[in-house]
């Protein structure tokens, strides 16, 4: 039987919308271009801080949005794909996959933007210490990168619009509010039984995370000589 569970904890649905606000962000700014460049680095600083974030997140965060939770085996990712275990209660390992290979892109489209210079609107703030023909490369590598982000987004979207409108199981809907409808007894066949409970979301987590966060983003911000203290 089918019962609400909190699985996402109000810092990781946060991290998720701020993540796309960044990221569109971003394109807007680079293709409007001229004094908007500036606006795309702010974007790709704070994209940057919260990939750090969610790593962190990853390890010290609600159950579910712990790696040792959500990222699959290889055994239970082939036994999934063979229908022996059930989806899971947070991401089902498809979609853990996705989540890992989103945030290793974003991670590398941020970092790599730090050592760009288009010679025009735009320097990295790291542009400076390393060679024009490293800041040839790492600008390469930045603008290929951001096809495979882009190819990556379009999958999530896609699976998405999959679980929604075949499936009928929504997956915006709990990342708002951060409930599920599952039946644990199905959809965690086969997961320890520490992945079965639900998320702790309370003042304790959230301001254990809002503090690792600005952390985060000061210590970034100072180390890339943006401000200092």
């Amino acid at each position: 039987m089918k019962k609400p569970l909190r699985i996402w904890d109000l810092p990781t649905r946060l991290f998720h919308w701020f993540l796309v606000i960044c990221i569109a962000g971003a394109v807007i700014c680079v293709n409007i271009g001229g004094y908007w460049m500036q606006w795309h680095a702010y974007c790709g600083y704070a994209a940057l801080s919260l990939v750090l974030f969610r790593v962190l997140w990853g390890f010290i965060g609600a159950v579910h949005s712990r790696f040792t939770t959500f990222v699959p085996s290889p055994q239970r990712l082939i036994a999934f794909l063979g229908g022996k275990v059930g989806s899971g209660l947070g991401h089902n390992p498809l979609g853990s996959l996705s989540v890992i290979a989103l945030l290793l892109v974003v991670g590398i489209q941020a970092s790599t933007g730090l050592f760009t210079d288009d010679d025009i609107a735009f320097q990295g703030p790291l542009a400076k210490y390393v060679s024009n023909a490293t800041v040839s490369l790492i600008s390469s590598i930045h603008a290929f990168n951001s096809n495979i982000l882009f190819g990556l987004i379009g999958l999530h979207l896609l699976a998405i619009g999959y679980h929604q409108w075949v499936k009928r199981e929504s997956l915006i809907l709990p990342m708002i509010q951060g409930d599920k409808e599952l039946d644990v007894e199905r959809d965690g066949k086969g997961l320890p039984a520490s992945a079965l409970l639900a998320s702790k979301d309370g003042a304790p987590q959230r301001l254990t995370a809002l503090v690792s966060l600005c952390a985060i983003a000061l210590l970034l911000l100072y180390a890339l000589g943006i401000i200092s203290f």
